[in-house]
């Protein structure tokens, strides 16, 4: 069953919206998976998108243990290569002894081919596993310290992919050096020419320097790669073109000034592509800084629009909410006005008629309204005061929150029923003569 796809926010949303239009990458679903790669940090994934098309290292990836070594050209068009033949014997008893000893040489190295020949046969060559290559490296040095002292160029202490990857990022010249054990130009070329005082400064302070037994398995390698003819040999590359170029070769044992001077004229020859592939690394560096920079003030930019936004929706929302209440409010406020007057309809059927003005029992009643106004009414005495409250009440001109007081002695009647409590007195139990003026008074006044 497929598996169901990850459910995004609102916000992420519009991260990936925005992600689109920075990078122009029309891939939704390309856009979403990049930024979930970046944890939604929409800096991160913008730079590193630019990177990655501009063959930059990526900022999100993390290198793994041994880098991927760069591509390397072996044989460009216009590589030198330097031969230098061994020295030949001088005088009668070096040639004595070169022709006594070339027999058993001669013997000694073709029965160690044949016995190499043969036992490749029945196993592999372990040199062709490569499992530890920076140990290669430091058992080489170890040992060459042991062998030939610490007088040398400084060995790096790394892969050759790691020599060659500081070498391109540094914009930097590598010289490497493979050391053959069995070969009869190695131990003179590491004692007077790599001992050399002056080689040592040349190299260490202008290029560097790395160098793996042909023994090992990542020695081994390399010389598969760069495939030398004899020993000592050493390769000079260089960043040429956006690869790293073996531009010259050098195979034989060369004595220590002719190796400076070459190193020298080599080095001048090349020191173009170092300057031209500075100047691209600059450019290429101010046009990410610069973009770094119009993206951070399109970001800064988009956040203010952003900010005034929510701000405006706040404030429409306020808004909307003021203006929500006063409706709630003015519909209860005509709700109650409305109850009001469906009370003051029902009231009015409730009221006792009025009594006849022969009625012995009868009580003129004269109330002053708030207003001056004043209106007459005849109740019976045996009547309750409630029903002058909703006689009053239910008059057009009388407030809707009163009281009825007398004049002299001046007192409150107790005239408004209330849920809970006894009914109101009579107009007689209220002690009201024949005919009384009473005012209504206006509790909110």
């Amino acid at each position: 069953m497929a598996e169901a796809p990850e459910e995004i926010s609102p916000e992420q949303t519009e991260k990936i919206i925005q992600f689109q239009d920075m990078t122009g990458i029309d891939d939704l679903d390309r856009c979403q998976q990049i930024l979930q790669q970046h944890e939604w940090n929409i800096e991160t994934a913008v730079q590193d998108t630019f990177n990655e098309q501009e063959g930059v290292p990526s900022v999100y990836s993390q290198p793994p243990p041994e880098p991927r070594t760069p591509p390397v050209n072996i044989q460009p068009s216009d590589q030198r290569v330097f031969t230098v033949a061994s020295r030949r014997p001088q005088g009668i008893f070096q040639w004595t002894y070169f022709f006594m000893a070339f027999p058993f040489r001669f013997v000694y190295t073709t029965f160690t081919d044949i016995l190499t020949f043969i036992w490749s046969l029945f196993r592999q060559d372990p040199r062709r596993n490569v499992v530890d290559p920076v140990g290669d490296v430091t058992r080489f040095i170890q040992t060459y310290n042991d062998l030939y002292g610490q007088d040398h160029p400084v060995f790096y202490q790394g892969s050759y992919s790691q020599a060659l990857n500081d070498a391109k990022s540094e914009l930097r010249f590598l010289l490497v050096y493979l050391h053959g054990d069995n070969h009869q130009d190695t131990p003179d070329f590491c004692r007077n020419t790599l001992g050399n005082n002056d080689v040592i400064d040349f190299i260490n302070s202008s290029m560097l320097f790395w160098s793996c037994n042909t023994n090992s398995p990542e020695g081994y390698r390399v010389s598969r790669a760069l495939r030398e003819n004899t020993y000592p040999f050493l390769a000079l590359i260089v960043l040429r073109q956006n690869k790293m170029t073996v531009v010259a070769r050098i195979e034989g044992p060369i004595g220590p000034v002719e190796l400076t001077q070459r190193l020298e004229r080599l080095m001048s020859e090349n020191e173009t592509s170092l300057v031209a592939a500075r100047a691209d690394r600059e450019e290429r560096s101010f046009n990410q800084t610069l973009r770094a920079q119009q993206d951070e003030a399109y970001l800064e930019s988009l956040k203010a629009d952003q900010e005034k936004a929510r701000k405006r929706q706040e404030e429409q929302e306020e808004v909307r909410q003021i203006e929500q209440q006063k409706e709630e409010e003015e519909l209860e406020r005509l709700r109650l006005i409305q109850a009001k007057e469906d009370r003051k309809e029902v009231l009015k059927t409730e009221i006792p008629a009025e009594p006849n003005s022969t009625d012995p029992d009868t009580v003129k009643i004269v109330l002053k309204l708030p207003h001056g106004a004043r209106v007459e009414r005849r109740f019976l005495k045996s009547q309750s005061l409630k029903d002058l409250y909703h006689f009053a009440f239910c008059h057009e001109d009388c407030p809707d929150d009163f009281h009825i007081v007398t004049n002299f002695p001046r007192r409150t009647l107790p005239c408004e029923p209330k849920d809970g409590e006894p009914e109101p007195p009579t107009f007689a139990e209220a002690g009201l003569g024949k005919n009384e003026m009473l005012f209504v008074q206006d509790n909110e006044a």
